[in-house]
């Protein structure tokens, strides 16, 4: 008798599920989404209510065919796909996608009657086990709110993107929420450019008690008679070097202490995009490569004799609930692992300030506590480790008491026979911990240092006791533009305006990246000259789809349809009515955008055009057919330095000449003879020293994946992998980096199985 069948979407949750039910069920994989809107034409009928047409795109059909297959004959059919809106499409595309019903059946609940829907919030055993106990509905609601999010992206991206092909380039893209994300990418540049930089200065004491000069704190002018010294107050030079004349010989008495006892609370547990933003401080992360880890931890790791294991709850989450489970089980770790007065007599709740968060899931923690990261670590990679361990840490933190500081602040008046009717008072701060409580465990990263952050511990001192000076110092500083974006930062912003949710942060910053909108510099988001263009092209002609008012308005529309509030259809009229006719109003009204350089043309004489491409700008001729282009002023001189630097290499096919060329990831040889030799090779930053192992290659600088840390080696890699952490200066060099290297073999890097998961499994939670 056929065994009833489970549908999850990735192989590896498959794979877990299946080790649980002990082979009493068959556990198939969908691969993600098995229906999709066609890519070849926009396929939502306006005139209809909107209506979109699905089809089976090619990479599902086997799959599809295999699981009508099973289905046909088993008992039942219980759908097991994510718990969030995403999941539950997926499953309501499975139904009609394996002839189980259709979307009239499935409304009418009508639809093949063995089917079953479950959810779980972890993949664990018990957690299986209570899912199958308690199935449910198909729940419609769900189902619209990712539809309209589908059909409103699709329709923004497959009519405004065109609109931006005729007026500034083929090829370029707008969408609801990317377009966001690019808008304030933009307005940040703009707010560094227009920055004036203003010059300020302070003036710090460097004392200590008379007779211990080894505790030396740092006190900065506070006041000068009863008037506060503010930030900006010391302009220049001249007024900061008045004051430290005034205080030659000056004498420093402690004239005021004040202590107060502070209680620090915990950060609360991880939601989708506070892990995105600590992974980013503290690790260096994309919120791709977070997501991309977590997944792995949510869907299983083979844990030796406990056989493959989840590790973490579901990572796409916006809720800060805890399970009552959860929350005594840490009591109880946090009790046998730091001690009683660490643990809370009643557990801590977390209110969610973010718009439309889904409370009623989980935050996200480890599947079981007492599964601590140092147990694991052996199973795990070193970015599934560092994860679990950030993951593991903030859940115990958010259950632990407060911390307890003492933060003293000291007023020390300086006084001086030069001084005879203005008093100078400078003021110390600093703090001791008097009980580590959650800090012993987990301390939230910072995405910038306040200015005010209490400084270090002082010494013990009393009123009027007599201080010694040992350094006055007039300090020059200038005010500091607004940081760039950081993965972190960003996040953070779109979350706070309630612009994406946690399926789309990650998709949303990798779209912009690939779109060419935005670059990374040193981790941190720079518009492109196409991103100016194109942000500016929306701002000016469409500012409902770039503002952030109207996004977030727009979403929390999507959460009342999932909450039953209101029907799919109507926010796509309010939507798309008022922007189908300014779209048409636009298309008649805007002129194409059309930049005249100061470069003749060599065809016509005339100024050339500046136009971009997929790899950037050049150069046009302005002649309607002409086929005439050149590179840009600037691009044209780095191709004359890069020739000049690569004169003489020869093509690693033909041994022919190589010509300089423009890819889409930069500048790269490539043979003079293409297209009937195609060979290609890097432009290596050479050292001019061969390398010592194996003697052919040149030792070349690079840079590490990640953190962008330089190092030099051989460019034969993998043929040749010699390494070494400091440029080359010498034969000697190489000779003492070559026995180090031999002495020190680098360990053999792991090798991942790319993966064939798509969907929600793995890459499904996108945006057009």
């Amino acid at each position: 008798m056929s065994k009833p069948l489970i549908i999850v979407e990735s192989p590896t949750k498959a794979k877990t599920i299946s080790r649980f039910l002990s082979g009493q069920y068959q556990v198939e994989a969908s691969m993600g989404h098995v229906r999709d809107l066609p890519k070849s034409k926009i396929s939502i009928d306006v005139k209809n209510n909107f209506e979109p047409t699905y089809v089976i795109p090619p990479k599902a059909k086997e799959i599809v065919a295999k699981l009508r297959k099973d289905a046909k004959n088993a008992p039942s059919i219980i759908l097991a796909t994510d718990e969030d809106r995403e999941g539950e499409a997926i499953s309501w595309h499975l139904v009609q996608a394996l002839d189980l019903g259709d979307e009239a059946e499935i409304a009418k609940g009508k639809e093949d009657r063995r089917i079953k829907r479950i959810v779980f919030h972890e993949i664990t055993k018990p957690a299986i086990e209570a899912a199958l106990k308690n199935p449910r509905d198909l729940d419609l609601n769900l189902v619209d709110a990712q539809q309209a999010r589908r059909v409103l992206d699709r329709l923004v991206g497959y009519e405004l993107s065109p609109f931006l092909w005729r007026k500034i380039r083929y090829g370029l893209s707008a969408g609801r929420v990317q377009s966001v994300a690019v808008r304030l990418v933009v307005e940040r540049e703009r707010e560094i450019q227009n920055f004036k930089t203003e010059e300020y200065w302070s003036i710090e004491a460097k004392l200590s008690k008379k007779e211990n000069d080894a505790k030396i704190f740092t006190a900065k002018l506070h006041a000068i008679g009863e008037k506060t010294v503010g930030k900006m107050d010391l302009k220049n030079e001249l007024e900061a070097k008045k004051i430290t004349a005034d205080l030659e010989g000056a004498t420093y008495t402690v004239k005021d202490i004040q202590q107060k006892e502070v209680k620090r609370n915990p950060a609360a547990p991880f939601t989708t995009s506070t892990l995105q933003q600590e992974a980013a401080r503290k690790l260096g992360f994309s919120a791709k490569q977070t997501m991309m880890v977590a997944q792995r931890l949510y869907e299983g790791v083979e844990l030796g004799e406990e056989g493959h294991q989840g590790l973490i709850t579901y990572m796409r989450t916006d809720s800060l609930n805890l399970a009552a489970s959860a929350m005594e089980a840490i009591k109880s770790l946090v009790t046998e692992e730091f001690g009683k007065e660490y643990a809370l007599s009643e557990p801590r709740h977390f209110t969610n300030k973010s718009k439309g968060a889904q409370e009623a899931h989980e935050a996200i923690r480890p599947t079981d506590v007492m599964r601590k990261p140092e147990d694991v670590k052996k199973y795990l990679d070193s970015s599934q480790f560092r994860v679990y361990s950030l993951i593991w840490k903030r859940t115990v933190a958010c259950q632990m008491a407060p911390a307890v500081l003492e933060q003293t602040a000291v007023d020390i008046l300086a006084t001086s026979h030069n001084l005879p009717a203005t008093s100078y008072v400078f003021r110390a701060n600093g703090q001791t911990i008097k009980f580590d409580g959650f800090i012993r465990a987990y301390t939230e990263g910072q995405d910038e240092k306040a200015e005010d952050e209490i400084e270090g511990v002082l010494p013990e001192l009393s009123l009027e006791e007599i201080l010694k000076l040992h350094e006055l110092s007039p300090l020059q500083h200038f005010t500091e533009p607004p940081a760039r974006y950081s993965d972190a930062t960003l996040i953070k912003a779109l979350e706070a305006h309630g612009v994406g949710r946690p399926s789309t942060y990650a998709p949303t910053l990798s779209t912009i990246q690939e779109r060419g909108y935005v670059t990374k510099e040193e981790k941190k988001y720079k518009p492109t000259e196409e991103g100016f263009l194109v942000n500016d092209m929306l701002v000016e002609n469409f500012p409902e789809i770039v503002d952030i008012n109207f996004t977030s308005h727009i979403e929390e529309g999507f959460d009342d349809i999932a909450e039953g509030k209101i029907k799919w259809v109507e926010l796509m009229k309010e939507f798309y009515e008022p922007f189908k006719q300014h779209l048409k109003e636009k298309e008649a009204s805007v002129q194409k955008e059309i930049i005249i350089s100061e470069t003749p043309c060599p065809h016509c004489g005339k100024m050339m055009h500046i136009k971009f491409g997929r790899m950037g700008k050049f150069l046009a001729c302005p002649e309607e057919g002409s086929k005439v282009t050149l590179p840009m002023p600037e691009e044209a001189a780095q191709i004359k330095a890069l020739e000049e630097k690569t004169k003489g290499e020869r093509c690693p096919i033909c041994a022919g000449p190589m010509d300089v060329k423009r890819g889409r990831f930069g500048f790269f040889l490539g043979c003079a003879n293409y297209p009937k030799c195609k060979g290609i090779s890097k432009i290596w930053d050479k050292t001019g020293f061969k390398c010592p192992n194996c003697k052919t290659g040149d030792i070349v600088a690079r840079k590490s994946r990640g953190r962008g840390k330089p190092f030099w080696a051989c460019n034969r890699f993998p043929d040749c992998n010699f390494i070494m952490n400091k440029a080359p200066e010498s034969e000697s060099d190489l000779e003492a980096a070559l026995k180090h290297w031999k002495e020190n073999p680098p360990k053999p890097r792991k090798q991942y199985k790319k993966s064939q998961e798509a969907g929600s499994g793995s890459s499904g939670k996108k945006t057009e």
